[in-house]
């Protein structure tokens, strides 16, 4: 299966499969889920929640990575480069120890922001996310389709400091990857990581009348988690529920997303770069004509 080519002054083409997942509203609502994952890596909650500022405005600072993920997959390559090695230069400078036992990690076990094995768990979850909802609420994405959205994101790692190397090759990989830390002992939620995932993943400061968007939002981010995980952060799901879900999701898919109009489906960032396309191809054809 031969890849879209990007255009110089970015890092996809408008039809590569990244932005074609990441243009959904809900693929996007896959969000909550990711953070929930990172955090159950007692390490990389260490060293990227706890140690990084982040629980200073934990809002902000979601925002503020929303930004730079936005800019590499929609925006200009030069924009994003100097956003990530920003945080690249940030992250190096996040070093420490785990101040007590965390599963399979005694108290005094290292962590470093910038360590490979982190990124990539970070980087995972947010792949695995999206790819879930996507498959759930949207359509189905073929073998190939799947290994090029992971291409894609071994590109996001890339900009993050992740090597080649440090990443699985294709999506066979990548899948294996998930499964074995899903299934290991390396995923253990401490007890500030369940306290913090309710209070700021779970239940962040909504107006009264989005309360039930939020309640809705947690119902698909609760059912979708692995049940190690979801058991982890004290989150209880039953067959009944389980069922909702998959019925919900279905009904979504088939009924819902089809009739929704574009401003309602795709985010205001796609959208904008969308746009964009035609009067560049327009620029360059003046350009030749000239």
């Amino acid at each position: 299966m031969s890849r879209p080519m990007p255009s110089s002054d970015s890092y996809f083409a408008d039809d590569a499969v990244i932005r074609r997942v990441l243009r959904e509203v809900a693929t996007a609502l896959s969000g909550p889920r990711a953070l929930l994952m990172m955090a159950a890596h007692p390490v990389a909650f260490e060293g990227f929640f706890m140690s990084t500022g982040a629980l200073d405005d934990p809002y902000k600072r979601l925002q503020r990575t929303g930004v730079v993920m936005n800019e590499i997959v929609w925006g200009s390559r030069a924009k994003a480069d100097a956003y990530t090695a920003r945080v690249r230069k940030a992250h190096a400078g996040v070093r420490g120890t785990l101040p007590r036992d965390a599963g399979p990690f005694p108290a005094g076990t290292a962590y470093a922001a910038d360590d490979p094995d982190l990124l990539l768990w970070v980087l995972a979850c947010l792949v695995d996310s999206a790819d879930l909802s996507y498959r759930n609420y949207v359509g189905p994405l073929s073998r190939d389709e799947r290994d090029e959205l992971w291409q894609g994101y071994r590109v996001v790692g890339g900009c993050f400091g992740l090597a080649p190397d440090d990443m699985p090759a294709d999506i066979e990989g990548f899948d294996r990857y998930m499964g074995e830390m899903i299934d290991s002992d390396m995923l253990w939620v401490t007890p500030k990581a369940r306290e913090l995932g309710h209070q700021i993943v779970l239940n962040p400061p909504v107006g009264l009348k989005y309360r039930p968007v939020l309640e809705a939002i947690n119902f698909l981010t609760i059912g979708w988690l692995p049940p190690r995980v979801r058991r982890g952060f004290g989150l209880s799901w039953d067959p009944v529920r389980g069922a909702a879900l998959q019925a919900n999701a279905e009904y979504v898919k088939r009924f819902v997303l089809p009739l929704l109009p574009e401003s309602l489906r795709v985010l205001p960032v796609a959208r904008a770069a969308a746009a964009t396309v035609p009067s560049q191809v327009a620029g360059a054809a003046q350009q030749r004509a000239a």
